[in-house]
């Protein structure tokens, strides 16, 4: 998929404010002219005025009348006044975020702050532009969860801008290997485990585990899906591992579906573990079209706890996220952040997983 590309005013403030944040622009320095500007970097004079007007609003540069554009001093004063939290998240309107935004809002407003939200539809294109918009003016903090964590970080240099403006920001749901920041997650390895387990204790040997690789999360859960069965003893076979990427969520992963629920008795599984309660209620569709009943065909396990758990007549068996903890937590972890100035650093908190047994799974005969 060919990624968006920023508006070109956008590129140059974000290029200048480099400039003036690793020092290549001194504080009261003359900026060059409009036209010197338009001619380095390709540009009209009509953008160069764009981006130097809207960094002049926000404090970095100050002009003096027939004399030129200057780089305005550091305005500490500014930035202690600032109120705002930033929050990233790979998706805003369903599924579990809104219940994480719901539980950091209330926190940051407790304090008197404002929150304000951007979301990445988990493209890595949208998370350079959500980085690239917050960067841009006074934030107090930010709360950020990682796009397509398992895939690397190719906006490296917006976490270093933050760092190099002393904004404290935390990560949720995952984090970036390479970015030393408090995080809150959960144990996703220990959820996988422990899906695979019920299943195990209820007798099932052909489980089936579809699971979404591009973050971590799904990678870790794979993992637990895999050490439970190492544990147990069990024979895991090859096709009953699917990963998908979440382009492939639906086409892909329906197709396989089909296809496992489709073979004869003896040869399809008897159970499924799903990356999360989402997937769960599309393989749900699929099981009843191949003629099968849960739980007494097919038992299936979701992630997350989610709205769509209870949501048919089937209630899901899934393990539980903490949702609008997670985002209470992370704002508490960020304002000691703040509060401290970064000289006190919290530690990253993970979440155990809880199970929630309900009518999805049952023991399977003999």
């Amino acid at each position: 998929m060919k990624e968006r590309q920023l508006p070109k005013y956008v590129q140059l403030k974000i290029e200048i404010t480099n400039w003036i944040e690793t020092g290549k622009l001194q504080p009261d320095e003359q900026m060059p002219s409009e036209n010197e500007i338009a001619e380095q970097f390709g540009m009209s004079r009509q953008t160069v005025r764009q981006a130097l007007g809207e960094l002049e609003q926000e404090g970095r540069l100050y002009r003096m009348q027939g004399k030129g554009t200057f780089v305005a001093k550091p305005r500490e004063e500014q930035y202690a006044e600032v109120r705002t939290i930033g929050l990233v998240t790979t998706y805003i309107s369903d599924y579990i975020f809104p219940h994480i935004v719901r539980g950091a809002e209330a926190a940051v407003r407790a304090r008197g702050y404002s929150l304000l939200l951007s979301s990445t539809d988990n493209d890595k294109g949208r998370e350079r532009e959500s980085l690239a918009m917050l960067t841009s003016q006074p934030l107090s903090g930010l709360i950020i969860e990682p796009t397509k964590s398992a895939e690397g970080n190719p906006n490296l240099a917006y976490f270093l801008t933050l760092n190099n403006r002393r904004i404290p920001y935390v990560m949720i749901n995952a984090r970036y290997p390479e970015i030393s920041s408090p995080s809150l997650v959960i144990d996703d390895e220990e959820g996988g485990f422990t899906a695979a387990e019920h299943l195990l204790q209820l007798g099932h040997r052909h489980i089936a585990g579809f699971f979404k690789t591009d973050d971590l999360q799904g990678v870790l859960r794979l993992k637990g899906f895999m050490r439970a069965h190492q544990e147990d003893g069990a024979e895991l076979q090859p096709d009953f591992v699917v990963s998908y990427r979440t382009e492939e969520k639906v086409g892909r992963v329906v197709e396989i579906a089909q296809e496992l629920l489709g073979r004869p008795e003896g040869k399809r599984p008897t159970a499924l573990v799903c990356y999360n309660d989402e997937l769960a209620l599309r393989l749900l569709e699929v099981i009843r079209r191949a003629g099968l009943s849960v739980p007494q065909d097919v038992s299936i396990v979701g992630f997350d706890d989610s709205w769509l758990a209870t949501a048919t007549e089937v209630k899901l068996t899934t393990l539980a996220h903490p949702k609008l903890a997670m985002g209470e937590d992370a704002a508490s972890m960020l304002f000691e952040l703040i509060e401290s100035g970064g000289d006190s650093v919290p530690q990253s908190r993970i979440y155990k997983p809880e199970l929630i047994i309900r009518e999805s799974t049952q023991r399977i005969d003999g």
